[in-house]
């Protein structure tokens, strides 16, 4: 994102010359004890500072009494002392120049103490000091052997070699993602927790890993994000690096009910909000842990195929079956082998099954190189980028397994560039041989489909263009209060968003004048800036086709605002030209709390609320992105012309949706929400029927 502040510099606080630990113990067990112990056991290199009054030595190394008696400023220091303490151990060791501290220190904002959390801040603030916490597990740079953390997850096992990155709020998350990972051979550089976040936060992580040399995948979980912008940069920094981010994000809450009541905010809530943050900049959301590390893992062998398609060689149609269908519900292309490949395949194995998935069948016993063949010519023939192997057993055999890498790994040689997945049960040894060739291993082939499908779209993100930038628009000044229907879009008209030609009418004979001029149809609603949702009570009337018509609707729609809103500011009414002809689409506005507005279309009408089929952005946008916002949603055929309908001008479509988003910023942060429902996407033009724009 533009116009952010950078994440930042954590080169200290992750390759330090000297920590000290304040609380020190000599008990490798105890909370001061455990970073001392792991540090020592993985040869860190820099200078461990104990501080304890009460010792002159901790796990064999000089301990200090106080802060002020350490030889020198160390960068990083880990405060494992409860309440006051912290406190003055925070404003000692800014006092001394230290660069970070990490906060083990709980019973801050987690439990309420909010005033002491900022305490802490802004004790940092005035030295220029940085906090990680307070609430939080430290972090691990296994490259340095730094480990300023307590969790026990370190005593099975220090992390394996990799380029895996994990940034988490939760330091218990965190660090059952490294051990996961570590469980399954895959190698974690860094680990960084955040806890309460009160100064730096997994944006910053995400930001400093995506500059990191030693980092190529990035791990995040977080159960809320405070600074919208700066987490928005953080993963376009990711995207500029080329670098995966794999996001778990739980707390699926809706916006509450103080939100503005719109179908924009009924709809939206903070966690369709986020999903399209993510997708915004390619990062891909995980739906569990073992779906995050699969993915994560994937990421490592750096292929990301554009176009992505799947290949498949099988040993067994079931799998096949079931591999495709997995393909379908990801949306990962599986195209079928062209007619002279399967021709040629069918001449070599009479009984094969060569479409795709290409099945070998069980003769593949008999005769080893049919997987060669076969997987040679779904590549150079059929041109896949993914390919998924299924062997089963037969891929860890000792008999055949052998000769089945050395067959897969002739092919491997010769296109390098794909990416090769295998679904095989074998041993830890022969797993292991298989993953130093260059092959991702999954038992379960549903899981791979999933991953692979992942590579495919981080790839189409990594090579997207820049988005062309949005229009601008001078600020606009908004009406004291939620205005009338009529205000709202002379106020839209102003900003060039095109409404349906009407007029507002205090009487019914002005209402007939109005209806003459336009041209019989025409639309009626009752004009009130406390009715917003005017169909609840009866309040729009179509199809009125004459004078007479007219006159009896303006008593109508009077009488029942009168019944159904009795205390409601009645203006009059609304008198429109009836459009015929398009598909009625929703654009709509809200301001998210975290990160501003946020701009939603879809398929509009009356069924918006149920059938969800809508998109989301933050502002602003430009036409480009409008469209491609348009053509995502499910119903987009409908707009580009099904069964025989025209298609919709979905450039003009577009157009509106762009200003839309650069009036939402322009309007700063009074505008709550606006909702243009129904917008009648015609085969020329489009132009919104209805409109409410509700002030904060």
């Amino acid at each position: 994102m533009s116009g952010t502040e950078p994440a930042a510099d954590l080169a200290a606080l992750v390759r330090p010359g000297a920590v000290a630990i304040v609380g020190a113990s000599a008990d490798p067990t105890r909370i001061g004890g455990r970073p001392i112990a792991y540090m020592l056991r993985a040869g860190f290199r820099g200078a461990i500072l104990p501080v304890n009054p009460n010792r002159a030595e901790v796990q064999g190394l000089a301990c200090f009494p106080t802060v002020a008696a350490l030889p020198s400023a160390p960068d990083v220091a880990v405060i494992a002392v409860p309440g006051a303490a912290a406190l003055q151990a925070v404003e000692d060791l800014g006092a001394r120049g230290t660069r970070f501290a990490i906060l083990f220190t709980a019973g801050y904002a987690e439990v309420g103490e909010v005033a002491a959390q900022d305490a802490l801040v802004a004790a940092a603030r005035r030295h220029g000091m940085r906090l990680l916490g307070p609430n939080c597990l430290g972090l691990f740079n296994a490259a340095a052997g730094f480990y300023p953390i307590f969790t026990a997850s370190l005593e099975g096992g220090l992390p394996l070699p990799g380029r895996i990155g994990i940034a988490s709020q939760s330091g218990a998350y965190g660090t059952h993602l490294f051990a996961a990972c570590r469980n399954r051979h895959i190698g974690t550089a860094m680990l960084v927790t955040t806890g309460n976040e009160a100064d730096l936060s997994v944006a910053d992580a995400i930001g400093w890993m995506a500059r990191d040399d030693d980092i190529d995948v990035i791990m995040a979980y977080a159960e809320g994000v405070q600074d919208g912008p700066a987490f928005a940069g953080a993963l376009a920094e990711a995207r500029r690096a080329k670098k995966p981010v794999v996001m778990m994000k739980v707390g699926r809450s809706a916006v509450g009910s103080a939100a503005a009541q719109s179908h924009t905010a009924s709809i939206a809530g903070n966690d369709a909000v986020f999903s399209a943050v993510l997708a915004e900049y390619g990062a891909i959301r995980a739906r569990s842990t073992e779906e995050l590390i699969d993915i994560a893992y994937a990421a490592t062998r750096r292929i990301y195929p554009v176009p992505n398609s799947l290949g498949v060689i099988t040993i067994s149609g079931g799998a096949g079956v079931l591999i495709s269908d997995a393909a379908e519900a990801a949306g990962l292309p599986m195209p079928p082998m062209p007619e002279e490949a399967q021709a040629r395949l069918k001449a070599i194995l009479p009984i094969a099954s060569p479409l795709n998935p290409v099945d070998c069948t069980a003769q593949a016993f008999n005769d080893l190189s049919l997987i060669g063949r076969f997987t040679e010519s779904m590549i150079a023939d059929g041109g896949y980028s993914s390919i998924l192997a299924f062997f089963t057993q037969i891929g860890g055999a000792p008999s055949m397994a052998p000769a089945i890498r050395a067959q897969l790994n002739a092919v491997k040689a010769r296109h390098p560039d794909r990416l090769y997945a295998l679904s095989v049960l074998a041993s830890e040894e022969r797993n292991r041989e298989y993953e130093a060739d260059g092959y991702l291993l999954y038992e379960d082939p549903a899981r791979a489909v999933v991953a692979l499908d992942a590579m495919g779209r981080l790839g189409a993100s990594f090579a997207q263009a820049e988005p062309a930038a949005p229009g601008t628009m001078p600020a606009i000044a908004l009406p004291r209060t939620t205005p009338s229907e009529a205000e709202a879009k002379r106020l839209l008209a102003a900003a060039g968003i095109a409404v349906v030609p009407e007029a507002a009418c205090s009487d019914a004979e002005a209402a007939v004048a109005a209806a003459e001029a336009f041209g019989f149809p025409v639309v009626m609603k009752i004009l009130s800036p406390d009715i917003l949702h005017k169909t609840e009570i009866g309040g729009v009337l179509i199809d009125l086709a004459d004078a007479e018509a007219v006159r009896r609707g303006y008593a109508t729609l009077i009488e029942r605002a009168a019944r159904h809103a009795p205390s409601a500011r009645i203006e009059g009414v609304l008198v429109a030209r009836q459009v015929e002809g398009g598909v009625e689409c929703i654009l709509g506005i809200q301001r998210d709390p975290v990160f501003g507005p946020v701009a939603m279309v879809g398929l509009g009408g009356v069924f918006v609320e149920v059938m969800r089929d809508v998109v989301f952005r933050r502002c602003p946008f430009g036409e480009d992105v409008a469209e491609a916002m348009i053509r995502s949603i499910r119903a987009a055929p409908l707009l580009t012309g099904a069964r025989g309908r025209p298609p919709c001008d979905i450039a003009a479509l577009a157009r509106m949706l762009s200003r839309l988003s650069v009036l939402a910023v322009a309007a700063g942060p009074r505008l709550a929400s606006i909702d243009l429902n129904p917008v009648f996407a015609l085969p020329e033009g489009a132009f919104a029927a209805d409109a409410v724009i509700e002030v904060g």
